[in-house]
């Protein structure tokens, strides 16, 4: 059996570093006018629009949150922002409880892929510094995690698609594309899942497990 398995929020805090830096940013931003949720509408509004030019990662972040100081409060731009931005990826890697050890129980298993998206160099610099790496028979970093990149993905891995499996918590990138691929997913909630990842879970009886910790995948793989 063929597990892929997310990186960010999954694996290890992704998420939480991000939201910590847009409360300070609406903080400093202190518009007159706006308040702390319509300026984060605005941040969610730009973020959506640029990930499908800019991609996503800790440098198309720090690029929106320019853009959004100079729509709402052009006097406020300065290097702040890339300073704030900075504590994202300078932040130690925090792996979440209980993977490492599950990711060591299912290594000798079954083929364990990291099937993650993003900047290429930022991902494997997070994967580097996380030091799961060799828990992994193989690391792949998409630009974007939609039903053709898992339709790929498949045919790569030249197995049928009922023996393999998608590990996230991520409706919009982890599971809902991987069950319209006709692969398995198990889902995996974390509170901190950004807000463009949140979709419906698709139905998908007999091909979706959902957990509440990673660490439970040891009781049914």
């Amino acid at each position: 059996m063929i597990l892929l398995i997310d990186a960010d929020d999954t694996l290890w805090e992704n998420n939480i570093y991000f939201e910590r830096v847009i409360d300070h940013f609406v903080v400093r931003l202190n518009h007159p006018h706006m308040t702390h949720a319509e300026v984060r509408a605005a941040i969610d509004e730009v973020e959506r629009a640029n990930t499908k030019l800019h991609g996503y990662g800790t440098e198309s972040f720090t690029r929106n949150l320019r853009e959004v100081c100079t729509r709402l409060a052009p006097e406020a731009a300065g290097d702040w922002i890339a300073e704030l931005c900075r504590t994202i990826t300078e932040h130690p890697i925090e792996v979440i409880e209980g993977v490492r050890e599950t990711l060591a129980y299912l290594q000798v298993r079954h083929r364990l892929v990291m099937f993650t998206k993003g900047n290429p160099a930022e991902q494997f610099g997070k994967i580097e510094r996380s030091g799961l790496s060799a828990l992994f028979h193989e690391t792949r970093v998409v630009k974007e995690k939609d039903a053709a990149s898992y339709e790929a993905m498949s045919a790569e891995l030249d197995q049928p698609k009922d023996s393999i499996w998608m590990i996230g918590n991520s409706p919009k990138s982890d599971i809902n594309p991987a069950l319209a691929a006709g692969l398995r997913a198990v889902w995996i909630p974390h509170d901190a899942t950004w807000v463009l990842e949140h979709e419906e879970v698709t139905a998908a009886p007999g091909r979706l497990l959902t957990l509440s910790r990673f660490s439970e995948l040891r009781d049914w793989f």
